[in-house]
């Protein structure tokens, strides 16, 4: 989700749940070290559960970055192992550190002893040519013998060459038994699934097999299927937002960002699918997308666009 999560995507998607874990974008551990740190992992308290996903192989500079992490208030800090882009590898962190289960396990058992939050681990089920199960069971087993208990697998491989990061989200075919048997074999562990799931009955059946589910580009792209994850996944019969609050909500976050620097297309765009499938969702995409860049544009965009969902008569 690099370049996706970022701060005002979580604080949105929090409108929407209470009790979802959310994950930042990954971020690098050169980017934490000597990049504009407040920039990167500045969060508002609101937005609890909150974990930081970091990129890198070195594992003192992962180490100083879940100490940095843990100061910063992050519930967890995530080390991506799974991400295939091309920039990834070439900084030797992301999917292709999965051949090197060894290595992996030094950097998360540094990242543990520097700090007091859970480490986690996010994988594929393998890469290129290293991928039966018995690849899998051999990273998982050596990365869990320092101490980690969480891990979420992406259900599919990764080919690091020959695929694009998109065609890698697609391509490989989905293999969700594979990840069960993970769970089946290592029932110590917290396994948690991720990939192709579209809606909350596919992951309630998934959690008959695994301990968590993570939702990516469904969240994302149809972000309101988050407002009954409290109760179908949680159990939490509290009240949610109907449109028009969380439409209020929204506004007064983007009119209190604005008034601190921030540009409403950095906001908008993580909004634009927020009526996804519902009747006028094309003129609401359509008014925000005209009109968010404009010189001087405000919430003001926000609420007419919204007039074209709450008023069915608006035209």
């Amino acid at each position: 989700m690099l370049d996706w999560t970022d701060r005002h995507c979580r604080n949105f998607h929090r409108m929407l749940t209470r009790h979802a874990l959310l994950y930042t974008e990954m971020v690098t551990t050169g980017a934490i070290i000597h990049g504009h740190r407040d920039q990167h992992l500045a969060f508002d308290d609101t937005q609890h559960p909150v974990a930081l996903q970091i990129g890198g192989s070195d594992p003192v500079a992962l180490a100083e970055c879940t100490r940095i992490a843990e100061g910063y208030g992050y519930d967890e800090v995530n080390l991506n192992v799974g991400c295939p882009s091309d920039r990834v590898q070439s900084g030797r962190f992301g999917a292709c550190l999965m051949a090197e289960p060894e290595l992996v396990a030094t950097c998360v058992d540094h990242m543990q002893k520097a700090a007091s939050i859970p480490v986690t681990v996010k994988c594929r089920i393998g890469i290129d040519d290293q991928d039966d199960y018995a690849d899998l069971q051999r990273f998982v087993s050596t990365v869990a013998a320092t101490g980690v208990n969480t891990f979420i697998v992406h259900a599919r491989k990764a080919w690091l060459d020959g695929l694009s990061p998109k065609e890698n989200r697609d391509i490989p075919p989905l293999n969700y038994e594979r990840v069960h048997l993970l769970k089946q074999e290592f029932p110590q562990l917290s396994i948690v699934i991720n990939g192709g799931l579209q809606n909350l009955e596919q992951c309630a059946e998934q959690l008959r097999h695994v301990d968590g589910v993570m939702l990516g580009r469904a969240a994302y792209h149809s972000p309101l299927l988050l407002r009954d994850v409290d109760r179908l996944i949680f159990g939490d019969d509290h009240p949610v937002p109907s449109d028009a609050e969380l439409l209020d909500q929204i506004c007064a976050y983007i009119e209190r960002e604005m008034t601190q620097g921030a540009k409403l297309t950095y906001i908008s765009r993580h909004i634009i699918s927020l009526f996804q499938n519902r009747p006028r969702a094309r003129q609401w995409r359509r008014y925000i997308s005209e009109n968010a860049h404009r010189q001087g544009a405000g919430v003001e965009v926000i609420r007419n666009a919204a007039r074209f969902v709450l008023e069915p008569d608006h035209a």
